[in-house]
């Protein structure tokens, strides 16, 4: 059964901005973008409308002139249809390859908006909150047809100066004829909330459609190939990616079928309303043959009209406004993440990282992960993290990196809250190494060089960086050292052990050479014993002679390198239970003495 989010941690809720500031926000960022183009494009559609909406008066007059048997009203007539082709053709033509530039133009601006916002948010939490995911996975999906909405916004306005026209020519028969446009109402009214009752019926059920989709790569990608083959889950993964497809299609399949069934009573509206405007214009009014030609002309093409408007319409309030409000709530979001931050991150520690009354409970469920923990981390001490799997030692690393902020109690840098401090900031002075890295696909000096973007092209610093790793043996391997391209999904890649990809990991986190905070969280847990002790006594070693105060946090369950730290914090079911030296909690004989006891006897 899904939990109701708890209050306490929804306090600082960004609210979903109203439509129209939301789509005010869009426009200007394409405008800011691409300002020609724009009131280019804008004049075209406008000009380009014209000729078309008028050719209904071309066939009046066309029409009246054969009657009257007048050879003027059907040259100018004729002439007019042609013009109006022609004309109708060529501008739509450039209007259309305009904006089509532009739009190309603007897509990859949006997507790297979206991108660079999610990249500037300090925190990692809008990843992991699963109403922020729904959200986000929508607005994924309408970043690729967001680009579209600039279109639809010219091709609306056209829609609108072709109804406008449309109208006048069809007062100019008889004022009571404009009511036709009041039996447009319903089919407007319909077609516009349709997209918006289909995408409300689309997010609430979107976690089933993110499953369905985690389902099908477990089932079709290589990572997972191998495991689901052995399992033998291969059919179950089919079938229950289809149940959860089910689940989501259901839903939307309703309220599509339910938002049809009102568009086309709407239409049924419009299409009486039209025999009554022919009607009233040959009985009652005892129109000419032209303007009764005029009238059906008008009729049959504001249908038209009114479905293309109502059309783009409903794209603009389906996608472009419901896109543009998730837009500018990741705006906000963003910006409210980075109001809080305003202190510049430290160039050095003088006194270290102090953790008072922390607790934590990861977004989306009640347990608290740390709990009042308070200990002090000095500064220019290597600092181990100890505890059983689930302990909290990897939480506790990223409340340090500032992935999550604590639920209560501060997490104070010299004495300043990690809140106030600027993220970006903050993580350009860590280094870290992780036991759950990514494998960069790059050229392998790309891959070791974006652990220090300012170093990215410095081969030495590369190099000097391998070699703290232990990453030599791996490096005189490749077929082009460090030129050679990784992954075998490239041409001339190679494909690498676990153990080769975590050493070259480990490499990128020593690449920046004097970090504030280093992390290593179980970054070598694919090397020997032997190996690991020697890289971390070798590491720890030069992180002393640093005169900047950075701290470097190791967290391993091997207690022999465990040993070699300045300080060591013990996590037991969510608590700080023990701090101290090796040969301090030695001393005491309390909980780490038995555990490494335990681990010195399994060794011998």
């Amino acid at each position: 059964m899904t939990r109701s989010p708890d209050p306490r941690r929804l306090s600082n809720e960004v609210e979903t901005p109203a439509a129209r500031p939301a789509m005010w926000r869009l426009v200007k960022l394409g405008y800011r973008h691409e300002p020609g183009l724009v009131v280019f494009a804008a004049v075209m559609t406008v000009v380009a409308a014209i000729p078309d909406a008028l050719l209904a008066l071309w066939l009046k007059l066309i029409t009246d002139g054969m009657t009257t048997h007048t050879a003027l009203p059907v040259l100018g007539g004729l002439v007019g249809v042609a013009a109006s082709m022609v004309l109708t053709w060529v501008l739509s033509t450039v209007s259309q390859r305009v904006t089509r530039r532009f739009r190309d133009k603007v897509t990859i601006a949006l997507e790297a908006h979206v991108a660079g916002l999610q990249a500037r948010i300090s925190t990692i939490t809008h990843q992991e909150r699963p109403e922020y995911l729904d959200r986000l996975a929508v607005l994924r999906q309408q970043t690729f047809v967001l680009d579209h909405m600039y279109m639809s916004m010219l091709s609306a306005l056209s829609w609108v100066i072709r109804v406008v026209v449309t109208l006048v020519l069809l007062s100019s028969v008889h004022p009571l004829l404009l009511l036709l446009v009041f039996c447009a109402i319903p089919t407007v009214a319909s077609s516009s909330r349709r997209p918006l009752v289909e995408r409300r019926a689309e997010e609430g059920a979107a976690v089933h459609q993110r499953l369905a989709e985690h389902l099908f790569r477990t089932a079709t990608t290589a990572s997972a190939a191998k495991e689901v083959r052995i399992t033998g889950i291969g059919p179950g993964l089919v079938r229950e990616r289809r149940q959860e497809w089910n689940r989501w299609y259901a839903p939307v399949s309703r309220a599509r079928n339910g938002t049809a069934v009102w568009n086309a009573a709407g239409w049924a509206v419009f299409g009486i309303g039209f025999a009554a405007a022919v009607w009233f214009s040959a009985i009652v009014l005892g129109a000419t043959a032209g303007q009764i030609v005029m009238v059906v002309a008008i009729g049959a093409r504001l249908s038209d009209y009114i479905a293309a408007t109502v059309g783009e319409i409903g794209f603009i309030r389906g996608t472009w406004l419901d896109g543009s409000r998730r837009l500018a709530w990741l705006e906000d979001y963003a910006a409210s993440e980075a109001a809080t931050e305003t202190t510049p991150a430290p160039d050095v520690l003088q006194d270290g990282i102090r953790l008072r009354d922390v607790s934590f409970s990861y977004p989306g469920t009640d347990r608290q992960v740390i709990a009042h923990a308070d200990v002090r981390l000095p500064a220019g001490s290597v600092v181990a993290l100890v505890g059983e799997n689930g302990a909290g030692k990897s939480t506790l690393v990223k409340l340090l990196a500032k992935y999550y902020q604590p639920d209560a109690g501060q997490v104070l840098v010299d004495g300043v809250d990690l809140r106030t401090i600027d993220g970006a900031g903050w993580r350009a002075r860590m280094a870290g190494a992780f036991q759950d890295f990514h494998r960069f696909e790059f050229a392998a000096d790309r891959t070791v060089g974006i652990g220090d973007l300012a170093h990215l092209d410095d081969r030495p610093a590369i190099e000097t960086a391998v070699a703290r790793a232990g990453a030599d043996d791996v490096v005189a391997v490749l077929p082009h050292g460090l030129d050679t391209q990784l992954g075998p999904n490239w041409p001339d890649g190679v494909d690498l052990s676990f153990g080769q990809w975590q050493k070259l990991a480990l490499a990128r986190g020593f690449m920046r050479p004097a970090p504030l905070l280093q992390v290593l969280d179980e970054p070598t847990a694919a090397l020997d014993a032997e190996t690991e002790h020697a890289l971390f006594e070798r590491y720890a070693a030069a992180a002393r002679i640093n005169d900047n105060g950075g701290i470097t946090l190791l967290v391993s369950h091997r207690f022999s390198t465990v040993r070699m730290a300045d300080l060591i914090v013990v996590l037991d079911g969510n608590r700080v239970a023990e701090v101290g030296s090796h040969a301090e909690l030695m001393a005491r004989d309390g909980q780490y003495a038995e555990l490494y006891r335990i681990q010195e006897t399994a060794y011998r």
